[in-house]
């Protein structure tokens, strides 16, 4: 339970019989750090030996349901304790803004201005687990060399004992949470009873709250405020005992006050009209609370909540914030199955996740993760709707099930029988968007689990969750098939250079919205000579895709029938601006005489080519040329011939090639023609693949990228 192996040496886990520490280890870890760096809460995780899952060991400082979606967290999670046993080192968020900008999920659920350090529990042999702790948002936007240097060597000392359990089989878990230290006992000694008399007289009311927000004295004014016997207050929270007060804004003024530690304060409406104002002042060990009559708000247009409304639940909002902002960021349906895995499926505890979709009456798996036997849910694919099982059921009736022990779902279902997939209990969620099934989500559970009723309650909302992310995912991948469809049917399969002519070409397209753009390359065959062109029409879309398509059987067209270079381009330019299309395009085409070693190039608005000479020396052309397509139906495009010596390459590309953020265009030509001088004499095959893998634009492909390479043979 210690540790797992992340280097050339095991970590060792403790086995099943091992015996555990007789003193709290993890808590008086974390208290003494806190004590020294001065934060006011924090946790131990505990990596788990048999999953990369880090488990809440222990808390301190605050309620542990304020941490509830990250109880459990795969190591793959955006969060500070995830990224820092990933990376081996300090994770520091400096206060609200930084959170919501490098941990948006985090920021959604507890939007409080703290300042957090999360930090690995690791050796050089293993990772044991995460440190994190807070402070109030008042602390400096950098943490102190003497913070960082405490921080640092108390996560060492932690993993060193927890290093030395794992070789003395001591089992070291989960302990009791530290919620604050101890109040010394002031009891009977003197001026207790006046002390006691002096808040009684007071004409404002003082609640005491816990750290978990209930209520541990309260003045005889502030009972009188309420409405409530102090008697009946004690022990309770005020937004359930308080009708009222139930309204989660109050509940998340308390959360924001034990979390950030600054002072609150809300008005809240005592029905049937008079305002209340309180005053929440936090500490390490609790709030303390001061209620009075409010002035001024009588205006102040507030609904009144239901005295008959139902306690809320901030901690399952939080979860359920948490990890919608996590399918929000799904794309593919392989995307949400794997956010399924790394988000919801440690925050719920189970070990494998499947997710079943239906296509043509028929089930599939669209995706799984955590099944041993790869196979085992094959013989579900492709069966029909019709076919009773738990998968099947839940998708037809939209109606969830929880199936306790795999004797309950032998029971329910006896085809069952004999069919073990090594899980010993299962949620199926099914996924209902827009009113629809859409799939079936399973969540299977090592261990035999109870379901209550509030967890079914959970489960069956991150099922909607999960669906609207899984609606839009298939949407999505429909679409990415039929541009790419598209794609492939608008650019040439094969290149047909005439003789004395090597070719070779790439397309990349962007690896943003649908991956189709308009992007596009020819080589037109007209013997004996052959027309080259490359050309980039606007935007990443179907439509610049369609126009792409028109402009290619343009310049086929305009070749065919003999008209010279700058004549080509005319009437492709005419083409566009005839079409009525709001796109621009630039374009390069040539007409290439291998027989007399030369070509001649019109240019719109396009990169210029590179030209490697056998020699190895390379020069971007300097090509006369006209505007884009698609501007002025009156433009001219002069032409430029070039001399092809037997051996010389012509590189024509798209813009994607060379342009990229922070980077000059100048300087990315200088390193591609460095690239072709050196290894231009390749074959071109080759020579194609090396100049993408070496394109910083075209790894990042923030564009499409267009690339055709030219050679001129012996016979040239």
């Amino acid at each position: 339970m210690v540790g797992v192996s992340d280097g050339p040496a095991p970590g060792r886990t403790p086995p099943a019989g091992a015996a555990s520490a007789g003193r709290p280890v993890l808590s008086l870890a974390l208290a003494a750090v806190l004590e020294r760096v001065h934060a006011h809460s924090g946790a131990v995780y505990l990596l788990r030996p048999d999953e990369p899952v880090l488990e809440m060991a222990v808390m301190a400082g605050m309620p542990r349901a304020f941490a509830a979606p990250w109880e459990r967290v795969g190591l793959s999670a955006p969060i500070p304790v995830a990224d820092a046993v990933r990376l081996r080192r300090l994770v520091w968020v400096g206060g609200e803004e930084e959170m919501a900008r490098l941990y948006p999920r985090i920021s959604v659920v507890l939007p409080y201005p703290f300042a957090l350090a999360a930090l690995p529990v690791a050796t050089e042999r293993a990772v044991y687990g995460a440190v994190f702790v807070t402070w109030p948002g008042a602390h400096a936007p950098e943490l102190s060399a003497a913070e960082r240097e405490q921080l640092t060597a108390a996560c060492d000392r932690l993993a060193m004992r927890l290093e030395r359990a794992a070789e003395q089989n001591v089992r070291i878990g989960p302990e009791a949470d530290v919620l604050a230290a101890p109040v010394p006992d002031v009891a009977g000694t003197l001026g207790t009873v006046e002390a006691a008399r002096m808040v009684s007289r007071l004409p404002y009311g003082l609640v005491s709250l816990d750290l978990h927000g209930r209520i541990a004295f309260a003045n005889p004014a502030a009972a009188e405020l309420l409405g409530r016997p102090a008697g009946e207050l004690l022990g309770t929270l005020p937004w359930v005992s308080v009708p009222w007060l139930n309204d989660p804004m109050y509940e998340d003024r308390y959360r924001a006050a034990l979390i950030s530690q600054q002072v609150m304060s809300f008005v809240a409406l005592r029905p049937p009209g008079e305002w209340l104002s309180f005053r929440l002042y936090p500490s390490t060990t609790g709030l303390s609370v001061r209620v009075s009559r409010a002035r001024a708000v009588t205006d102040m247009a507030r609904e009144t909540p239901r005295a008959d409304a139902q306690p809320s639940r901030l901690v399952t909002i939080s979860q359920v914030l948490s990890l919608a902002g996590a399918l929000t960021e799904a794309v593919g349906v392989q995307d949400v199955v794997q956010l399924v895995w790394d988000e919801v499926a440690p925050a719920v505890g189970s070990q494998a996740m499947a997710i079943l979709g239906s296509q043509g009456g028929r089930l599939h798996v669209l995706g799984q993760r955590g099944y041993a036997d790869v196979h085992f849910l094959e013989r579900f694919d492709g069966m029909p709707l019709s076919d009773r099982t738990p998968g099947t059921q839940a998708l037809n009736s939209g109606v969830p099930a929880f199936f306790d022990s795999r004797e309950q779902l032998e029971r329910l279902y006896p085809r069952r029988r004999g069919s073990p997939d090594g899980f010993a209990a299962w949620a199926y969620l099914p996924l209902i968007a827009s009113g629809r099934p859409v799939g079936t989500c399973v969540l299977a559970y090592a261990e035999p689990h109870l379901f209550p009723a509030d967890e079914r309650a959970v489960l069956t909302s991150l099922g909607g969750l999960i669906a609207q992310a899984l609606e839009r995912a298939l949407l999505y991948d429909a679409k990415h098939r039929l541009a790419h469809g598209l794609q492939q049917a608008l650019l040439p399969h094969t290149l047909a250079p005439p003789p004395g002519i090597e070719a070779a070409a790439r397309y990349l397209p962007a690896t943003h919205g649908m991956e189709i753009g308009g992007d596009f390359y020819d080589l037109v065959p007209s013997r004996p000579l052959a027309a080259a062109v490359i050309g980039d029409v606007q935007g990443h879309n179907v439509t610049a895709a369609g126009l792409m398509g028109q402009i290619r059987t343009g310049v086929r067209a305009y070749t065919t029938v003999g008209q010279e270079p700058h004549e080509v381009m005319s009437s492709t330019n005419r083409l566009l601006i005839d079409l009525g299309a709001d796109l621009f395009a630039s374009c390069l085409y040539l007409r290439l005489d291998p027989a007399r070693g030369r070509a001649v190039m019109a240019r719109a608005g396009h990169p210029p080519p590179l030209l490697r000479r056998p020699d190895g020396r390379v020069r971007v052309l300097d090509l006369a040329g006209g505007p884009l397509l698609g501007i002025d139906a009156a433009a001219v495009y002069p032409t430029t011939e070039v001399s092809l010596a037997p051996g010389s390459v012509l590189v024509l590309y798209t813009d994607g090639l060379v342009e990229s953020p922070g980077v000059d265009i100048e300087d990315a030509l200088v390193e591609l023609g460095g690239l072709l001088s050196e290894r231009g004499d390749q074959p071109l095959e080759s020579l194609a693949d090396e100049v993408l893998r070496q394109s910083a634009a075209a790894r990042e492909r923030l564009d499409d990228v267009a690339l055709l390479l030219l050679r001129a043979g012996p016979g040239g």
